[in-house]
C-alpha cells in the first residue's frame, strides 16, 4: 500500500534529500526512509510538498497528463486589474510556452498565515494584493513568470493544495501520514 507525506515546506528549503551545502534539505524535517518528493517546490517558494514511497503514485502526481490541479495563494506588487486577471484565466504567452488557462481569483489574505522568514520586502507606495491562482501543469517557475508577465511580480508563493489534499493543519516544517 502507498504511503503518502504532506509536508509544509518552509521558505529556503530544497526539496532534495541530499545536501547541497547551502539551504536546508527535507532530511531536516523528515527523518523518515524510502520517501520521494511527487513534484518540486522552488527554495524560494513555500507549501505543500507530496512525498510517497510510491514510484508509480509519484509519477501520477506530477504527470501533466493527469491535470492534478495545484493551488497557490501567490502574493503580488500591485493590485491586478480585470485585464490582467483574465490574461492569467485565458493563459499567457511566456518566452518558451503558452500557459493552459488558470483560475484566479482576488482574495483577502490567507486565515493563519505564518511570518515569512525572511520577509518579504515591502515599499511603502505600492500596495500588495493576494492571488488564488489554479494551474494543471507545473513548468519551472511558472506562476512566477506568468504573474511577472502580466505587470505584477511575485513577492510571495504558497502552495496550498494538490488535488485533494491541503496544507490545512501544517504549520511550517511540519508533516503529517495521510
Amino acid at each position: 500500500m502507498s504511503r503518502i507525506l504532506l509536508f509544509n515546506k518552509p521558505y529556503g528549503v530544497i526539496c532534495q534529500f541530499s545536501s547541497d551545502g547551502l539551504h536546508p534539505t527535507l532530511a531536516d524535517y523528515i527523518a523518515l526512509s524510502d520517501y520521494y518528493p511527487a513534484g518540486r517546490l522552488d527554495t524560494d517558494s513555500e507549501g505543500l510538498l507530496l512525498l510517497t514511497d510510491d514510484g508509480k503514485l509519484q509519477h501520477r502526481i506530477t504527470d501533466p497528463q493527469h491535470k492534478l490541479p495545484k493551488t497557490y495563494w501567490v502574493q503580488v506588487e500591485g493590485i491586478p486589474d480585470e485585464a490582467a486577471l483574465q490574461a492569467l484565466h485565458s493563459g499567457v504567452k511566456l518566452n518558451d510556452f503558452t500557459t493552459r488557462p488558470a483560475e484566479v481569483h482576488l482574495i483577502d489574505a490567507p486565515a493563519n498565515l505564518w511570518p515569512r522568514d525572511p520577509p518579504i520586502r515591502f515599499r511603502k507606495n505600492i500596495p500588495t494584493a493576494w492571488l488564488e491562482l489554479t494551474i494543471h501543469e507545473g513548468k519551472n517557475r511558472q506562476i512566477r513568470r506568468m504573474t511577472a508577465a502580466v505587470g505584477f511580480p511575485t513577492l510571495r508563493l504558497i502552495r496550498c493544495r494538490i488535488g485533494k489534499w491541503t496544507l490545512d493543519g501544517l504549520t511550517p516544517g511540519q508533516w503529517r501520514q495521510v
